[in-house]
């Protein structure tokens, strides 16, 4: 007989009350929700249909005595405005929450003492595993991961050796974006990009020069919607031909790239198409026309990221090595398409 709470104060379920319902001893009740032990299938399906019913919840601490496990992650960040971080986590969590996992986030500045506090705290709590993620994939985080009695893998961020990385595949984004340009008929193709000291803004112009050839210099800046409107400024003001598609290596150097074309008497896209990069939606689009931009799938980057360490906890062996995930395509106004994916 199932347990009567209706007008009772809410109280947890226990394993004593779920064997109850389903008329089973607390071992099979264990055991089928476990997956272990012998029994029939009817018996194992209708205690997890009874469990769900009646609301049980096994208890987390119970769990982890049994499995020696905790349930949780953690996950390191430097990038405490969370451009990446926070679709990365979204990620993780999406793909960790129907294991019972849960996520927990610390973030760390640049500063190595407050990371060695967190890894810290997360030790103590006994984790599964860490995730570390920053701002770029070419910088270590400021603490040292290498030799924690924990697994790590890194998402978005330089892992150390033998370790597991996971990053976006900046090549391969940025042909996308320059084969779509060409695609439309644009072969004055512009690069506007951030500074070149970045491990992703090489790739990126590399892949550019091999599909749009040498006919535009690249244009290395920084980060900002300012410096795309400078750059259209310089190129403007220079005798010659002009480009007819430009490529950016944000979207918010490609906003300010519009902004300016449009002071120029440019109009976007009958005159020039425009390319983004990140679909960052706040600012791809907000821009007027709304914006094409390469999405570097960063919530499938951490969802991978997230099974790969559960797998890691669970004892499953796990190739190491850097995993490029592949970008998409997304087309907005500002090349001259209805609005789809790629």
């Amino acid at each position: 007989m199932r347990p009567d709470l209706t007008g009772k104060k809410q109280t947890r379920i226990t394993i004593h009350d779920l064997a109850a319902a389903a008329g089973v001893s607390i071992s099979t009740a264990s055991k089928a929700l476990n997956d272990t032990g012998r029994m029939g299938e009817e018996t194992r399906e209708r205690v997890k249909r009874i469990a769900r019913e009646i609301g049980f919840r096994p208890n987390a601490l119970a769990r982890g005595l049994l499995s020696k496990r905790s349930f949780t992650i953690g996950l390191l960040t430097n990038d405490t405005y969370g451009r990446f971080t926070l679709p990365v986590m979204a990620g993780v969590s999406e793909a960790l929450v129907d294991h019972g996992v849960s996520v927990f986030l610390c973030a760390i500045e640049d500063d190595p003492a407050l990371g060695q506090i967190h890894v810290d705290a997360m030790l103590d709590k006994q984790v599964d595993g860490i995730i570390a993620s920053g701002k770029r994939v070419d910088r270590q985080l400021p603490v040292d991961l290498s030799s924690l009695p924990v697994p790590v893998v890194y998402a978005f961020t330089e892992g150390t050796p033998g370790s597991v990385s996971f990053r976006s595949d900046d090549a391969q984004g940025a042909r996308l974006a320059v084969e779509w340009l060409i695609g439309l008929g644009r072969f004055r193709i512009a690069h506007i990009t951030g500074p070149q000291s970045f491990f992703s803004v090489r790739e990126r112009a590399f892949a550019y020069r091999e599909l749009a050839g040498d006919g535009e210099p690249v244009l290395y800046g920084a980060w900002l919607e300012a410096w795309g409107h400078e750059a259209v400024d310089q190129i403007w003001s220079r005798a010659g031909e002009k480009p007819d598609g430009i490529f950016c290596g944000n979207d918010q150097i490609a906003r300010g790239v519009v902004d300016a074309l449009r002071e120029q008497g440019v109009k976007v896209p009958e005159d020039v198409s425009v390319v983004g990069f990140d679909n960052w939606e706040i600012v791809a689009a907000q821009t007027r026309p709304p914006l094409t931009t390469i999405d570097m799938e960063l919530k499938e980057l951490g969802r991978q990221a997230g099974l790969t360490v559960l797998a890691l906890a669970e004892g499953r062996p796990v190739e190491p090595g850097v995993r490029k995930l592949p970008c998409r395509l997304v087309v907005r106004q500002s090349c001259g398409s209805d609005a789809r994916e790629k």
